[in-house]
């Protein structure tokens, strides 16, 4: 049986659309089993707001401490010299143009914000 899985692909640096959307829907899809597994995308300008802010980084541990997976584009995290510290905060960092596209031919779940 196929899992149902959700991608969050996050793009959105505004702190308020973070805290409550990205980080307070991931955490609940799973809290409340809406999905078996969420994986939120950090992806753009978002990299530089997860390195930057220390309560979106709080939210971000939460969310692992629920199950939620966070993974970083590492073309963008080298790009905004967001690498080391998103490597110290512990989120995978992969290229991720290639995964989303296959994400995406394959009609997985996707939502973007």
């Amino acid at each position: 049986m196929k899992k149902d899985n959700l991608y969050i692909l996050w793009t959105n640096d505004n702190p308020l659309t973070a805290e409550h959307m990205v980080m307070m829907y991931s955490k609940n899809a799973l809290l409340r089993n809406w999905w078996d597994e969420v994986t939120v995308v950090i992806w753009g300008a978002t990299s530089k707001l997860v390195a930057e802010n220390d309560n979106i980084q709080q939210l971000i541990k939460e969310g692992e401490e629920s199950g939620v997976k966070f993974s970083g584009c590492l073309a963008c995290a080298n790009n905004l010299g967001t690498t080391e510290k998103l490597m110290e905060l512990g989120i995978e960092l992969k290229l991720w143009g290639e995964p989303l596209t296959e994400l995406i031919k394959n009609k997985e779940n996707i939502l973007t914000v």
